[in-house]
C-alpha cells in the first residue's frame, strides 16, 4: 500500500477523526473507502448509460411526450 500526504484545516481533521472514532473506524479507512467509491463513479455512470442506450433500442415513443399524469398512471 502506498502512502500519500494530504493537507486540510486542523479543526476539520480533528472533527473527522472524532467522527471516525465514533464509528469505530479510522480516518485512513474512511479515506480508503471514499477513494474506492470516487474512482468507481465514472465506471458506474458509464455502465448505467450503456443500460439506458440498450433500453432506448426497444422503447420508442415516436417523439411523443407524456404528461406527468400519464407517466404516473397504473
Amino acid at each position: 500500500m502506498k502512502n500519500i500526504t494530504l493537507s486540510a484545516d486542523e479543526k476539520l481533521i480533528e472533527a473527522a477523526r472524532a467522527r471516525a472514532h465514533a464509528e469505530h473506524t479510522t480516518l485512513n479507512e474512511l479515506f480508503r473507502r471514499w477513494l474506492g467509491d470516487y474512482t468507481q463513479r465514472q465506471e458506474q455512470a458509464e455502465r448505467a448509460m450503456a443500460v439506458i442506450r440498450d433500453i432506448q433500442k426497444y422503447a420508442d415513443t415516436g417523439g411523443r411526450t407524456f404528461t406527468r399524469d400519464e407517466m404516473n398512471e397504473r
